[in-house]
């Protein structure tokens, strides 16, 4: 074997997985478990600061599904383990997905218990994908879900994603820069997000900069010489007295001066704001804006706003990249019909949902409009929201899906969302997700296959 690589690509992906998809692989292929299979990805419950989510990671998802594939070197490694027979480990080295795919097109408002993903496959193929799907599609929609309340809180101010630096992990980089551009964020720091996405990319200076000249106003200077058009950074030592400097180096340049906006970073951001734009705005710099960043997330947002802050663009970085109210998602990937029958869990608190299904999205005004998750086949009124987006391992154009279109569709969805949903306050009442008739006539079947008889009479009475 050549030795691993620590980062996760097409060569290796195969391998990121939980052992024990391997292990039931093995007793599936023993056993003749090999029939079609219905699984769905879902969040089990809403999480209670969030009113809605938004789906997203579909891309990834179904680019692993089309290259996924086994490596010599990944063989060796699971030969090595001891645990694999012959026959799985030659099933392995001539796999390829070969199922169908049904989703919900990313960027839209998703609910607890909705498939985001339905996979229709034989039994082995079906249950390999289950940690990477879980992997990509929980991130994105967390983070997603995260920045949409940022956008919200904002409204039409800029706002740059600046979390890169703390996220946990460089793909978790990545595609939460995505997933923000997604809901709407405007653009991002990241550069490598900018390259491989087509995300706008945007930043401004680190205190450091300011720190390597003797003086702010020497730094202003030097910074503007080679991108006169920039953002300055004005709370290194005194932010008041930054945003003088600025002032200083506008009269300097005369016309030449084209900063288009001063950053704040630290300190009471409404106050300060109010006061630098008096500043500018007494010495005629009516069209500097003033920038602001720091700890921010959407609440913090709202109340700079609601002190009447007059910020023109955030950056928010930690507590989006992070999702650091919200740092996880109760999702889940379970198996709902094998060899076209229907299968539940009846787990307290972790029951699932039979068979096939589709989400339909029933639009009315006021509080009337609902979700009903039925059958496949089922005749309900509503829009129904499950594409397919791959067939028999093959990308439907469905499934073909730019950035953009994304980012229009997220931002009309949420739009056409009720009122009290968009609110960063928790809904009252939450969003209304029913039940069709066959679907709990088909649940109430399969619990009376599934429960056990009652206890007859003891032997002895």
């Amino acid at each position: 074997m050549t030795a691993p690589r620590p980062w996760v690509d097409d060569a290796n992906a195969a391998l990121f997985t939980d052992l024990y998809e391997l292990t039931m692989l093995q007793t599936y292929l023993e056993k003749d478990l090999q029939e079609e299979a219905v699984f769905d990805l879902f969040i089990r419950r809403m999480p209670a600061k969030r009113n809605y989510l938004i789906a997203c990671g579909l891309d990834d998802v179904l680019t692993y599904l089309e290259t996924l594939s086994f490596s010599d070197d990944a063989l060796g490694y699971l030969r090595s383990l001891d645990l694999f027979s012959p026959r799985l480990l030659d099933w392995l080295g001539t796999f390829r997905f070969q199922g169908d795919v049904y989703a919900l097109a990313e960027g839209t408002p998703v609910f607890a218990a909705e498939p985001i993903l339905q996979v229709v496959a034989p039994l082995p193929e079906a249950q390999l994908i289950e940690t990477f799907a879980l992997n990509q599609i929980s991130f994105q929609t967390l983070i997603a879900s995260k920045a949409a309340r940022v956008v919200t809180a904002a409204g039409d101010r800029t706002v740059v994603d600046f979390g890169l630096r703390r996220m946990h992990g460089t793909d978790a980089g990545m595609k939460a820069a995505r997933a923000c551009y997604a809901v709407g964020i405007t653009s991002t720091s990241n550069v490598l997000a900018g390259r491989v996405y087509g995300i706008p990319v945007s930043g401004t200076m680190a205190h450091s900069f300011v720190e390597s000249h003797d003086r702010e106003l020497d730094a202003f200077r030097a910074f503007a010489s080679i991108y006169p058009e920039s953002i300055l950074l004005v709370d290194t030592y005194d932010t008041l007295e930054g945003v003088r400097n600025v002032v200083r180096l506008a009269r300097e340049l005369g016309n030449g001066f084209r900063i288009r906006g001063v950053r704040l970073d630290s300190g009471d951001l409404a106050q300060l704001a109010v006061e630098a734009r008096q500043i500018l705005d007494d010495a005629g710099l009516h069209g500097v804006g003033i920038f602001a960043s720091g700890g921010l997330d959407e609440a913090s947002i709202t109340d700079l706003l609601a002190r009447g802050a007059p910020i023109s663009g955030f950056g928010v970085g930690t507590r989006m990249g992070v999702s650091a109210d919200q740092p996880y998602l109760d999702s889940v990937y379970k198996i709902s019909a094998y060899a076209h029958t229907g299968r539940l869990k009846l787990a307290e608190g972790k029951a699932t949902l039979p068979g096939r299904k589709q989400v339909f999205r029933v639009e009315k005004e006021n509080r009337a409009s609902h979700d009903v998750i039925g059958l496949h086949d089922e005749p309900i009124a509503g829009r129904p929201l499950l594409a397919k987006v791959m067939e028999a391992g093959v990308r439907l154009p469905a499934g073909r899906v730019s950035l953009s279109e994304i980012r229009a569709h997220a931002k009309t969805a949420l739009a056409t969302l009720p009122k009290r949903l968009r609110s960063l306050r928790p809904a009252d009442p939450p969003y209304d997700v029913r039940l069709s008739a066959g679907l709990q006539a088909e649940m109430e079947r399969l619990k009376k296959i599934k429960r056990p008889p009652p206890p007859g009479p003891r032997a002895d009475s």
